[in-house]
Parts: structure tokens; C-alpha cells; sequence
């Protein structure tokens, strides 16, 4: 709290603010805690502390802690990424995002031709969205399991609806 940031209750956790941008997250997992920096890909990760969520994540960095201990210890380098992290957020920097990091399957190419009215709530979808149906469709190394898992979500794209809403 004394690095000027503000405390807030998000996604049922708490989220630390900068002029109402959201700076860290407090996040808690069965192995450890961490520190979750929205812009994390941003900071200069000197001390090669800085972790991925996962293999697709572009932008939220964590610093991970499995005990007290490190959290005690690591005292100073924890503030200097809050820091940094505070700053990129005056500047105004921004994460670069590739719009399409995953190419679309060709299943899905195929049905926007088939269904024009997909293709067109597809694109209407937050690039968020879109990946999340991307990435899911993607995944099977066979054609027809792809097909079939983008039949099955046909509906939901056109309602205007995430993967995980």
C-alpha cells in the first residue's frame, strides 16, 4: 500500500490500481503465491524473476513466491518491479499485441465461407474472444475433431459470446 498504489477487490482478489488502471494482482495458487504485473512484459526483468502465466500469455508477468520467507526476503526486488511497474503506467506504454499470434484453422476459414453471418459475429468478438476460440479450435491435431468442436460453437459465436461465457 505505500507505493502509492490503490487496493481493490477484482475478480475476487485483490487488484492494485494506478489512476484506475490496473497495475498487480494479488493472486494465490495451490503451490504459491504471486505477484501478477498486467504490463509485465514491459518491465526490465533484470533479476530474471518474472514468470508467464502460461505459453500464451503476451503481456501479465508474476513474480512467484512459495513461501514467507521469500516474500520477506525479496523484499526490495518485489518493490523495484512495483516500481517499475508504476511507471510504465505514467508513461502510458502499452503492450504491443499481435492481433492474430495463432493462425486460424483452416476449418474455420472454410466455415466462415460456408456461414457469412459466422464470419461476421466471429470478427464482432473482442480479440480476446476470438483467441480463446483460436487457440480451443486449434488444438486437436486432427481435421475432423477441429470441425466438429467449431460445430458444436457455432450458436454460441453467433450470440456474441466468449469461449468461457
Amino acid at each position: 500500500m505505500d507505493c502509492g498504489l490503490k487496493e481493490e477487490l477484482k475478480w475476487s482478489q485483490p487488484c492494485y490500481t494506478f489512476e484506475n488502471s490496473n497495475v498487480l494482482l494479488v493472486t494465490a495458487f495451490k503451490d504459491y503465491a504471486a505477484l501478477a504485473f498486467f504490463k509485465g512484459a514491459l518491465l526490465r526483468d533484470t533479476h530474471k524473476m518474472l514468470v508467464s502465466p502460461g505459453e500464451h500469455s503476451q503481456s501479465t508477468r508474476q513474480l512467484r513466491f512459495t513461501s514467507v520467507a521469500q516474500i520477506i526476503d525479496r523484499e526490495r526486488l518485489w518493490r523495484s518491479y512495483i516500481f517499475q511497474a508504476i511507471e510504465v503506467e505514467k508513461t502510458g506504454l502499452k503492450v504491443a499485441f499481435k492481433k492474430h499470434p495463432e493462425p486460424i484453422p483452416e476449418e474455420l476459414e472454410n466455415m466462415f465461407e460456408e456461414l457469412p453471418a459466422l464470419k461476421t459475429a466471429f470478427y464482432a468478438l473482442t480479440p480476446g474472444r476470438q483467441r480463446g476460440y483460436i487457440l480451443y479450435f486449434s488444438k486437436p491435431v486432427q481435421s475432423n475433431t477441429r470441425q466438429s468442436r467449431i460445430e458444436k460453437y457455432i450458436k454460441k459465436i453467433l450470440s456474441g459470446k466468449g469461449f468461457y461465457d
